[in-house]
């Protein structure tokens, strides 16, 4: 984990040898799981450390200070993990829900959970579309993370239900976003989500930029959002 130890500094973090152990146990978990299930495409040792690893930790440049060592934070289609697992890794006292209906993955972050010995964590095997009408889970949360789940326009309807007012989602996205940001919009108005703040970040080792995407919460979310499953990316709003 070199590379990951010398590239944190411009995330604001530093590990301890323990957390750094942590991270090549998940490299080797997910190698292992990877020759049975298709988890990931990328696998390449230092390729992991910059590409899912660094990449998941970027958030800290836009998360607010007050949840960034014990914020309620949710996954929504966390795959592998990424981005919430490296975050629980370098933040061991936040409380960390992943969203992730497919069971092979869902069972792979269930196998890590426990082979990294992490506390305050769960997986929900559902639909996010079903998720967020439980009342357990349905505005509660102060922080919402997405890398690669869908479009502004479609991601928001499966994500903001998930914020209580203040909160803040982040969305992973590449560049050129402009006419996504634009079409997103009107669906960031209807579900209560406006734009905080776009931040463009330069990972060492990425060939492109990374941009967060910071949205508020600032109104509750209409009752009959987020759809039935599969709406959101069908019709979106």
């Amino acid at each position: 984990m070199d590379l990951l130890k010398r590239s944190l500094a411009c995330l604001g973090l530093s590990l301890t040898s323990e957390q750094l152990e942590d991270f090549h146990l998940y490299y080797q978990e997910l190698v292992i799981w990877n020759q049975r299930f298709n988890l990931t495409r990328i696998i390449e040792y230092r390729e992991v450390q910059t590409r899912h690893f660094l990449d998941s930790l970027s958030a800290r440049l836009v998360l607010p200070e007050e949840f960034k060592s014990q914020g309620r934070i949710i996954d929504v289609g966390a795959g592998a993990g990424f981005p919430g697992l490296p975050l629980k890794i370098a933040c061991p006292d936040m409380n960390l829900t992943m969203v992730e209906s497919v069971r092979k993955k869902s069972a792979f972050l269930n196998h890590l959970i426990s082979a990294l010995r992490l506390s305050k964590i769960r997986v929900c095997a559902d639909r996010a579309e079903n998720l967020a009408h439980d009342q357990l889970h349905r505005e509660t949360y102060d922080v919402v993370l997405a890398r690669g789940v869908a479009p502004l326009r479609s991601l928001a309807e499966l994500t903001i239900p998930f914020c209580h007012i203040g909160g803040i989602l982040i969305a992973y996205k590449g560049t050129h976003l402009q006419e996504e940001i634009h079409e997103a919009l009107p669906a960031l108005t209807t579900l209560g989500g406006e734009i905080v703040e776009e931040k463009r970040v330069n990972i060492n080792g990425l060939k492109n930029y990374r941009t967060l995407i910071a949205i508020r919460k600032v109104r509750p979310t209409p009752p009959q959002y987020p759809r039935r499953s599969g709406m959101p990316r069908k019709r979106p709003l």
